[in-house]
């Protein structure tokens, strides 16, 4: 199998911390944003979305995050996508929740728009009210997150065990520390994302990132 990702992507961290802990075999392409190249050829053919990651096994391809993850934990059995109805039903239900609520206010209205010229808005009061409303609304799905999803008593967003919406849930969470967002209003997404990260291959696999993140430690950025 070949992945084409890029190790900063919010999407492309998921799978491969996936597939780290799995000892999934696995040939990585990194495919560099930075540069556009998922705006060139060949990428642009292998992908017409121009997005990261996509997955080849065989004359098989396969794009998106989430689906990515669900094909390679029913590839190997993973206990992480359970196959019991009920408990499968609620995965794809949070990983739902996080591909759309959650992601969209707090990725591209609040934070993707601060750090890729790109999504910035044509005009300063354009992009202060698309950060603000992003900013109030990411508040809002953080509390849900906190207290419905997660709670006081539970180790991961579906119950004790991990899940594949962990692997997704933890990379879109950890996009807000690019932007040093405060997550101490909200102790159970704290606890779970320190559940998350004592993962074995989770320093590895977010090594790229955490330079990331470095590299931008001195801007200026609003945040939660």
């Amino acid at each position: 199998m070949k992945l084409y990702m890029h190790p900063v992507s919010m999407t492309s961290r998921p799978v491969r911390l996936f597939i780290a802990e799995n000892g999934i075999e696995v040939d990585e392409q990194v495919v560099d944003l930075f540069t556009g190249e998922h705006y060139q050829e060949p990428f642009a053919t292998i992908n017409p979305n121009r997005l990261v990651p996509v997955l080849e096994d065989g004359d098989f391809r396969l794009t998106e995050s989430s689906a990515i993850l669900k094909y390679l934990a029913d590839k190997i059995g993973s206990p992480a996508y359970p196959r019991d109805l009920k408990q499968r039903a609620r995965v794809n239900e949070m990983m739902d929740w996080l591909n759309t609520n959650f992601y969209r206010e707090y990725a591209y209205n609040l934070i993707y728009p601060q750090l890729f010229p790109h999504m910035k808005r044509p005009s300063d009061e354009v992009q202060q009210a698309t950060l603000e409303w992003g900013k109030e609304r990411a508040k809002g799905w953080l509390q849900v997150l906190n207290d419905h999803w997660i709670g006081p008593d539970r180790q991961f967003l579906c119950g004790d065990r991990i899940t594949i919406a962990d692997y997704l849930g933890a990379a879109f969470v950890t996009l807000g520390e690019v932007v040093r967002c405060d997550f101490s209003p909200y102790p159970n997404v704290q606890r779970w994302l320190g559940n998350v990260k004592r993962l074995k291959s989770w320093p590895k696999v977010n090594e790229v990132f955490e330079g990331y993140k470095a590299s931008v430690k001195d801007q200026a950025f609003s945040a939660l």
